[in-house]
């Protein structure tokens, strides 16, 4: 579904993706580890067209799409839901009116189907009762909640979450670790999770990328990584280990 080919992405004089080639299978939940700075956000960036790539090619179902233009893109986009690191909900909007908001301006929809969307979104993501709240009248583990619940009322083929479980204690993060998880199989996306925690990859991950430099340093499922003798690889490992 989504394939990389000697992805090249620089910033002045440091180059962050180095000659990085990908598959991502269609239906497959994949992590993307590595340190900071090392481009894992801005390969999620790369595949919604927030950044064109230096060299090399992005193909998603079967079009080559790094030399888009924006209008050309626009199909693409909605295909893709891309949930960011922090809920960036609208303060002034009720938590039905956040996720009903892209419905209105992307959608010419009756006001019953929108309805009908939000509540079937904040159904799928545990939200009860909150419709007609403020986001800081919740939670911000339920204000996650809602930004995952505004991105998948658009009903996206993939959903790409760039560190999902950040500031979170790990009560919620376990939670919304399963959400991602549950979401992916009963929606039937793909899902691309950027983070630093391998102790969430081992747990949902279908397979998971380490990267280091700009490159995939290792690929593989939680088993195979687990067996891995990559110095990086293992680092993320003893860090989960003592979670």
């Amino acid at each position: 579904m989504i394939e990389f080919k000697n992805l090249v992405k620089k910033f002045g004089t440091r180059t962050v993706l180095n000659g990085l080639s990908l598959n991502i299978r269609e239906g497959e939940i994949i992590f993307v580890l590595g340190t900071s700075g090392t481009g894992k956000s801005v390969l999620l960036k790369n595949i919604v067209g927030l950044m064109t790539p230096d060299e090399g090619e992005i193909w998603i179902d079967g079009q080559e799409v790094s030399k888009f233009t924006e209008d050309q893109y626009l199909p693409i986009r909605k295909k893709c839901g891309m949930v960011f690191q922090h809920p960036a909900l609208f303060d002034s909007l009720t938590i039905f009116e956040n996720v009903a908001f892209s419905l209105r301006r992307h959608y010419q929809l009756p006001e019953t189907e929108i309805t009908e969307k939000v509540k079937t979104a904040l159904k799928l993501v545990h939200l009860h009762g909150v419709e007609s709240k403020k986001p800081a009248q919740i939670s911000y583990g339920m204000q996650k909640r809602v930004s995952l619940a505004r991105t998948i009322a658009l009903q996206p083929k993939i959903l790409l979450f760039d560190e999902p479980t950040t500031g979170l204690d790990p009560v919620t993060t376990t939670a919304v670790n399963q959400l991602i998880q549950d979401l992916s199989r009963e929606l039937k996306t793909t899902s691309v999770v950027v983070s630093h925690d391998m102790n969430c990859a081992l747990s949902i991950a279908d397979r998971i990328v380490v990267l280091d430099k700009g490159q995939i340093v290792a690929l593989g499922t939680p088993d195979e990584l687990k067996r891995s003798e990559i110095p990086l690889v293992r680092d993320f490992l003893a860090e989960a280990l003592t979670v």
